[in-house]
């Protein structure tokens, strides 16, 4: 082993040392095809990424293009599935433009990275997404973050701010991946016409749960026209892969096209996910609004029968539940015994959630009914024993 080598290992040791001390080491975990879990870990919401109709859209995608796109976007890996895509999805959530990405983490911090510059100043809640807060470190902007769905705060730093030299940005989410909450998105429109700030709207987890035709929360609150850019992804509700990214303004989406090197440089998006995608945006959209209605209501009960055993579930409807039982220890042996009974939730423990929040996190999904309930709940009165 040369030195230089050494040294590294060894400046890695303490600070993994140290986490895998205090039960806060990440590991990996293989699942089968087919294990008979029931998964609440997930973000599969719709139960789309093994529909049959989802399935067939990728096959034959991949009997049409293949199995890969086989270049960068720019290079020949941009094919018709893509733009096919990308127009859909502009016409569900009323946007003019678009762009696919690989992965949502790209789409977001290619976006404020790429666009903010050096004299602007980007306003963003405290519990944006990691790849929202890597972008807008990158951009040489000024970040200041505001206290989470607190936008009394939030108009106050935008009158302070209001005589900034560049572009004043706001960064939202419309449903906290963590929490499962959201801000006042008509609020948020308010100040945005009173302010004249870029709007930057994460739906990422409220896609196809919300809104008439699924588009997302500023579809359901009747704010899209004032959301600037729109991030979603593929892979949640709608049972694919990739993100995307929807555009008020064309030059915007041609600087991204020109100058994100998440776009620019790595080989793009499968044609199977597109395909998958594809199809996954016309159910989700014929779902309409009785059947988001039903998933809302799943929510609510769940939220009531978990707040009958453990205080402090917050109401709602989204599909995200979180279950705060504060210490990292609890909650890991909770979740593990959950699965020896057959369950999968999510275990989420500081940095991604603040010191003294750790929580089971609860995803739903369609389809969930009475006995899927019964056997959750078992699952977990036998984890808090």
């Amino acid at each position: 082993m040369n030195e230089s080598l050494e040294r590294l290992l060894a400046r890695l040791e303490g600070p993994m040392r140290e986490r895998t001390e205090s039960g806060l080491e990440r590991t990996l975990g293989a699942r089968a095809a087919d294990d008979g879990i029931l998964d609440l870990c997930g973000n599969d919401y719709l139960g789309l990424s093994r529909h049959p109709a989802v399935v067939e859209g990728a096959r034959e995608a991949v009997r049409t293009w293949g199995a890969s796109s086989s270049a960068s976007p720019l290079l020949g890996g941009y094919k018709v599935l893509h733009a096919e895509l990308e127009e859909a999805l502009c016409r569900w959530a009323d946007f003019p433009h678009g762009l696919v990405w690989n992965n949502g983490f790209a789409a977001n911090s290619a976006l404020l990275g790429t666009l903010p510059g050096k004299d602007d100043v980007i306003l963003a809640d405290r519990l944006v997404h990691a790849s929202m807060l890597a972008g807008a470190l990158r951009s040489g902007a000024k970040l200041v973050r505001f206290p989470h769905n607190d936008l009394e705060s939030l108009e106050r730093l935008l009158e302070r701010e209001r005589g900034v030299k560049g572009c004043l940005w706001v960064a939202t989410e419309s449903v906290y991946s963590m929490d499962g909450d959201s801000p006042d998105l008509g609020r948020l429109a308010e100040l945005r016409r009173g302010h004249g700030f870029i709007w930057v709207l994460d739906e990422a987890h409220a896609t196809g749960w919300h809104g008439p035709t699924g588009a997302g929360l500023a579809e359901e609150a009747g704010v899209g026209r004032e959301v600037d850019v729109l991030v979603g992804t593929l892979g949640k509700a709608l049972g694919s892969a990739g993100a995307y990214t929807l555009l008020r303004e064309p030059l915007l989406r041609r600087t991204l096209v020109n100058h994100a090197a998440e776009f620019i440089y790595s080989t793009y998006l499968p044609p199977s996910a597109a395909g998958a995608a594809l199809e996954a945006v016309r159910r989700a959209r014929a779902l309409g609004p009785a059947g988001r209605a039903q998933l809302h209501g799943l929510s609510r009960a769940w939220r009531a029968a978990v707040g009958r055993r453990v205080a402090g579930v917050p109401d709602g409807v989204s599909p995200i539940i979180p279950v705060v039982l504060g210490d990292t220890q609890r909650v890991l042996d909770c979740a593990a015994a959950m699965r020896g009974r057959g369950v999968w939730v999510g275990a989420v423990r500081p940095p991604t959630v603040p010191r003294g929040g750790a929580r089971l996190r609860v995803s739903l999904r369609a389809g969930l009914g009475v006995a899927e309930l019964g056997r959750f709940l078992n699952a977990l009165e036998e984890g808090l024993r």
